[in-house]
């Protein structure tokens, strides 16, 4: 039988992988706005570099749920970058996708706090030889990135994801895996 929350995430994950390559888009858009602190360019950074992992949580080609986990990573790395000074009031899909992290923090239970650590551990990775810094730092590291993360919001294709329970088990499941202890 499915909980309240449960049901709650087959409806909204699968707005999720709709929005993604928007959500990317508002992301880099917000990471090159005037007057963004370190700290949240940072975490903005992070997140969307994530993105360009060739190895990441949950393989990207896994029907279903091969993106989730890019939609997760992104909406914690905006609350990241919330709590550094980004006024995500203002930025409507921003804003949005740090409310999201309420469900997360539901749907994962004592994992969520694990995924949190992780992303926040992606400002010391590198995806595409780019590491964070390089992006943060600006010139054609970051003119390079902006256009990847443009160049997978317009080409991507959000995956189909049935609402069904076992969709939710094999999530939780990849991520109790795969997580650091």
């Amino acid at each position: 039988m499915t909980s309240e929350a449960d049901a709650r995430c087959l409806e909204t994950f699968p707005n999720w992988l709709r929005s993604l390559g928007h959500d990317a888009e508002a992301m880099v858009d917000a990471l090159n706005a005037s007057g963004v602190s370190e700290a949240a360019q940072r975490a903005l950074a992070a997140g969307l570099n994530y993105v360009f992992k060739s190895v990441d949580l949950i393989p990207d080609g896994i029907d279903d749920i091969g993106y989730l986990d890019d939609a997760f990573v992104l909406r914690i790395a905006v609350a990241q970058a919330a709590a550094n000074g980004l006024d995500v009031s203002t930025l409507g899909p921003l804003a949005t996708m740090a409310a999201d992290v309420e469900l997360l923090k539901t749907f994962l239970g004592a994992d969520y706090h694990r995924l949190e650590v992780y992303v926040q551990g992606l400002k010391r990775t590198a995806a595409r030889g780019r590491s964070v810094d390089d992006i943060v730092a600006g010139g054609p590291t970051r003119t390079d990135f902006t256009a990847d993360v443009k160049g997978f919001a317009k080409n991507y294709g959000a995956p189909s994801f049935s609402r069904e329970e076992k969709n939710l088990i094999k999530l939780r499941a990849f991520f109790d895996a795969k997580l650091p202890r």
